[in-house]
Parts: structure tokens; C-alpha cells; sequence
């Protein structure tokens, strides 16, 4: 069947555009359209269709109307009778830009094609077009095959293809780089970016070219980073030649922010090879109407994570000092969790679908994010693995072998393959880790870890200077509520699970002192680890006093610091791993706090909750 869409930027002020299906080779006597409940790389249900309007369709080519039923939320059956040929024409509203979305304006139509190019049903494999009827001094940017320059218009080789190809219509700033001389487009969409080009073109071909080292060669002939400025939170969907970042516009100054635009461009373009090619063989073709199982998504997202780390390092974008920095902080918001002692990384991916992307307030006691520990298993994994074969190994080399056997001739891996790729890559018998920190939920010794590269791991010294009182905790976290500070999540075992806290509660007092949302943390100073509290709050309106003691915060900050006298096998470790020189820790300055002991373990710490 030849199936063709078009796109009209019809009414851009009022964010709706009109789109037509252009079918020629009907057989039957009627046909399903069907749009899809969810977008690859993002594992939630949604309800795209919400937007769809004045849904009309025509024999063709003589014009008759044909009758549409909806069957479903997403499903509409059109009965062509004896027709060979129809065409269907609706409207959508469009008004919504993040890495999935929608959106049309009077500067631009971002397009990403699951949301408002329904599939016909039985012919996914089947090729498409799609042209753009848009102001002519408008550019359209996809990594689709064009066919056609007036009006645009691309080809895909089948619908899994062109939902894997965003398109953006607009006036954006293009430019193109060769980093491995590959051709790479960087497309900034939006006004007011603080960004300097340049150095965004040099840092993402750091990217680039320390990513295909690292994996030993790429499958691309092309790519395009798609950068939508917005006032929003920032978040990438990977595709398989092209990422769609959503960037806050002054996201590029000071150091810090640039930092973590780097962190976000290296995290999508990585996943080109995991998820788009090294990929679990149930993600793709794929059933777009409902869930798709998989316990490999800790791997596909928590060991690109891992990764993407690393290549920054290795590209000379991050420091082995601001390496660590990062991976410390991570720590400490696992450490937070008390969920990690409840639930295993092949859990957290199995049920991504309505726990990850469903939050609710018990959610930091029995979940855990799949990103964060898998990224920290994965390093654990790296260094267990060079420790053992005497750094004859490491992640990398389970990496490439995930490459060469699977993604680069697009076998997919089934649920339980990982661990057997792994073990003939480094010919190491990895079961007992997996069973542990991946099928299971033991505490992971950092530490422990940590000194396969000579390094030591646990609380940060408080600097000779900071003489500020160690505050009291209740193990809370909480939000502005009218001015007052009412309780998001209660952390199982903290003092205000144990005095019986509840989410929605607004604390009104301490000790019978008003206690206000901007005053809350100097209370807390106020009340230090011991001292006997009366809390006042409202639940649901009505006012309850409950006793507690105040308990001890968990460390605010944790560090890696050199050890004393590591081996050379531990030297050549963090070689390999960081692509650095292992250097001692300085010398002290007098009147200095010690940094962390060099032996022990974080393990069995307990609790960490923000409050």
C-alpha cells in the first residue's frame, strides 16, 4: 500500500495543524487507523489522541465520504467499501514542547510522529511519506530520506522508522561538524540562548569522537542533535541518527549548567548503540498499544548513564576530580533511599511502566531509579571486572562484545543473555554479582569497590571553617503549601515515620513556635539531634500534636579520595578506567579535618533523608 502523510501548519497561533493520509492499494472493505499509547525510549502510557479533532475521510478519487467509527481511545475504523483509494483528514492540537511532543507555533512545527501520524493497521512494515506544507522560509530538519524539495517531503522504510525520525520545521540555527568524520548537524530551536556555538560545536565532537573510540567504530553516515531552548526543565528521547533535547535557554552559563547540558547531550548520543542497536529483542518491532516487558532497561539506561560519564571524562570535558564529584552525589541520593533495600534493578525495569514514571509518596520506600543504580552497579561492575582479570578487562570489553554479536547486525538480546555475554567477554564467572546487585537488593560496599583503583570512599571531612550546628532531622521531604511546609514523602525508619508523619501533613509548629515553610530549615538548626519535639500539624484540616525525638542527618556530602600506597595493579586500574595518571591526596593543611578512613564500608548506614 502506498500510504502518504501530510502536514499543514494550518493554524499556527491557535497550535492546531491539519494533517491528511493519502492511501492508495485498499483490499479490504475497511481499514484501522491506530496512534500510538507511547513513544520509544519513554515507557509510559499516554493519551496522545486527546488532541485529535473534525476527523473526516474520502474515497478518492471521487470524492464520497466514507463512514469512521472510533473503536477506542487511539483507533478509528473508516469503511472504504469498494474503494482502492482514500484519504483522511483531521486536526490536531499541538501546544506542548518536550522530547514527545507536539508543537506548533507561529515560529515552528516540532513534529514527533507517534503523536500525530497515526498508523494504518496491519502495515507497519509498509514504507511512508510525509511532506510539509509550511511558510516557505521555514526549514525542515529530520534525518528522514528526502524525496522531494517543494513541498518537503521524506521517506521512511517502514512506521517504526518514521516514528524513530523527529522533524522540526522552523527558522533554527544549523550547523555541521565532522567529529570522526562523520557528519554531525547541531539544530538550536528557540530564541534567547546564552549558548557560544563554537565551543558547543568542539565540546559535542568530544562527545562524539570519545564515544566511538570507546565502542571502536560507529554505524552512522549521519546525525542530528535537535536543541529546542525553553523555559522547562531539561530531557532528551534518543533515536537511532538523531536525539530531541529540550534545554533551558540560559542552560549554557555558568560552568555548572554547561556542565549539565554536556552531561545530557553525552547520555542520548550513546544510546545509538544502547537501546537503538544493543537493545532487548522485545523493544523493537514494537506493539505500540500497550506495555512492553523488559528487566534490561537498568542496563540500557543506567549503563548508558555509566557510560556517558566516562566518555566525558575520556573526552577531556570532565576532570577525574568532578568525575568523582558527580558519582559521589549519586551515592548519596541512593543512600537517600530507603527503597533500595526492597527492591532489585530487574524490578525497577519490569515495572518501569507504572513505577518509575508514576510516582506517589511512598515511592522513595519501596522504588528505586533504574538510571541511578544501574549507573552505580555498572561502575561497580567495571572496576570488579578489571580487578579480577588484573585489568586485562572491563565493562568496555563486555560492551564491544554487546556491539559485535548483537547490535551491530541487529540481533536482539534476550532477557537472559546479558550475564552470559558478559562472562565470555572477561571469562569471569559474574553470577554472584548479579545475583547480588542486580536480581537481588544487597547493600553495594562502595568502598569496597573503590579500592580496585586505589581510591577510599565515605563521608566528607567538614571543612576547618564550617562551624555550623549539625541540624535535627525528621526524614521528610516537603514542598510550600500557602506558606507552610507540607510533607511530600516520609522515609521509612526516620523519626517522623516512627512518630507517625504522613504525606500531606502541614507542620504548624514546633515545640508550640510557629514553624513556617521559609523558616523550616532554621528550626531544624534549632532542634538538634536529641532534643524531645511536640510537632503540630494539620491532616486533612484537622490539628494533631505528634512527639518525637529529632535524629541525627545523614553525611550532607560524600568524597572518593586517594588511598594510602595503593598497589600498581589499583594505579593501572584507575588508569584504565579514568584515562589518568592516579595521583596522591595533597598534604593537608594544618588544623585540617582527616578525609575519610581508608578501609570500612558505607554499607549498612541506614537511612538519609533530606530532612
Amino acid at each position: 500500500m502506498r500510504i502518504v502523510y501530510t502536514a499543514r501548519a494550518r493554524e499556527p497561533a491557535t497550535h492546531r495543524g491539519r494533517f491528511a493520509i493519502d492511501l492508495d492499494g485498499l483490499e479490504a472493505p475497511s481499514f484501522d487507523l491506530v496512534l500510538p499509547s507511547w513513544v520509544p525510549g519513554s515507557y509510559h502510557i499516554m493519551n496522545y489522541a486527546r488532541g485529535f479533532r473534525e476527523m473526516e475521510a474520502r474515497s478518492q478519487p471521487d470524492g464520497r465520504v466514507l463512514p469512521i467509527e472510533r473503536i477506542d481511545k487511539a483507533r478509528w475504523r473508516i469503511s472504504a467499501g469498494e474503494s482502492t483509494a482514500a484519504r483522511v483528514e483531521y486536526t490536531v492540537y499541538g501546544h506542548e514542547m518536550i522530547t514527545e511532543g507536539f508543537d506548533l507555533t507561529t515560529d515552528h512545527m516540532f513534529v514527533n510522529p507517534a503523536l500525530c501520524l497515526p498508523y494504518v493497521d496491519g502495515h507497519l512494515a509498509d514504507p511512508v511519506e510525509v511532506r510539509f506544507e509550511v511558510p516557505t522560509d521555514w526549514k525542515v530538519v529530520t534525518e528522514l530520506d528526502a524525496v522531494g524539495a517543494a513541498p518537503p517531503t521524506f521517506r521512511a522504510p517502514r512506521y517504526d522508522a518514521l516514528v524513530d525520525n523527529p522533524i522540526d520545521a522552523g527558522r533554527p540555527v544549523v550547523v555541521t561538524i565532522r567529529p570522526a568524520g562523520i557528519p554531525h548537524r547541531i539544530s538550536f530551536c528557540g530564541d534567547g540562548g546564552n549558548y557560544d556555538l563554537g565551543r558547543v560545536e568542539s565540546d559535542v565532537g568530544k562527545i562524539v569522537e570519545a564515544t566511538v573510540a570507546l565502542v571502536g567504530e560507529s554505524p552512522l553516515a549521519h546525525y542530528t542533535f535537535f536543541y529546542h531552548l525553553n523555559d522547562v526543565s531539561d530531557g532528551g528521547l534518543e533515536h537511532a541518527e538523531s536525539t530531541s533535547c529540550v534545554v533551558p535557554r540560559l542552560a549554557f552559563q555558568p560552568a555548572e549548567d554547561y556542565e549539565r547540558f554536556l552531561r545530557l547531550t553525552s547520555h542520548e548520543y550513546f544510546h545509538l548503540y544502547n537501546v537503538k542497536r544493543i537493545r532487548p529483542r522485545v523493544l523493537g518491532p514494537f506493539d505500540y498499544t500497550r506495555e512492553v516487558y523488559t528487566h534490561l532497561l537498568w542496563w540500557m539506561e543506567g549503563t548508558t548513564e555509566y557510560f556517558s560519564e566516562i566518555v566525558l571524562r575520556r573526552g577531556g570535558l570532565l576532570t577525574p576530580s568532578k568525575y568523582l564529584e558527580g558519582v559521589a552525589r549519586t551515592i548519596r541520593s541512593f543512600l537517600e533511599t530507603p527503597g533500595r533495600r526492597r527492591q532489585s534493578l530487574e524490578e525497577a525495569s519490569y515495572i518501569a511502566w507504572t513505577d518509575y514514571y508514576q510516582k506517589f509518596e511512598e515511592t522513595p520506600n519501596q522504588s528505586i531509579s533504574y538510571y541511578d543504580k544501574g549507573a552505580l552497579v555498572s561502575l561497580c561492575l567495571d572496576l570488579e571486572i578489571r580487578h579480577r582479570t588484573e585489568n586485562r578487562a572491563s565493562l568496555d570489553s563486555v560492551l564491544r562484545a554487546l556491539w559485535t554479536d548483537y547490535g551491530k547486525v541487529g540481533r536482539g538480546l534476550e532477557e537472559d543473555e546479558l550475564r552470559p555475554v558478559a562472562e565470555r567477554a572477561t571469562g569471569l564467572d559474574l553470577a554472584p554479582f548479579f545475583e547480588r546487585y542486580v536480581r537481588g537488593t544487597d547493600e553495594i560496599d562502595f568502598d569496597q569497590f573503590a579500592a580496585y583503583a586505589g581510591l577510599a570512599f565515605g563521608p566528607a571531612p567538614k571543612r576547618p571553617d564550617d562551624d555550623a550546628p549539625v541540624p535535627g532531622y525528621l526524614g521528610i521531604r516537603y514542598e510550600n503549601s500557602s506558606g507552610l511546609a507540607r510533607v511530600r514523602h516520609v522515609l521509612s525508619g526516620s523519626p517522623g515515620s516512627e512518630a507517625g508523619l504522613s504525606p500531606g501533613d502541614e507542620i504548624v509548629a514546633f515545640n508550640r513556635v510557629r514553624a513556617t515553610h521559609e523558616g523550616f530549615e532554621a528550626l531544624l538548626k534549632r532542634h538538634p539531634p536529641g532534643t524531645p519535639v511536640d510537632l503540630a500539624v494539620f491532616r486533612r484540616g484537622y490539628l494533631r500534636t505528634l512527639p518525637l525525638t529529632m535524629g541525627t542527618p545523614p553525611p550532607e556530602r560524600y568524597a572518593f579520595t586517594p588511598r594510602d600506597s595503593p598497589d600498581d595493579l589499583a594505579r593501572r586500574i584507575y588508569e584504565g578506567w579514568l584515562g589518568a595518571p592516579w595521583e596522591p591526596a595533597p598534604a593537608p593543611s594544618p588544623g585540617a579535618s582527616p578525609g575519610p578512613p581508608s578501609g570500612g564500608s558505607t554499607s549498612g548506614r541506614g537511612p538519609a533523608p533530606v530532612h
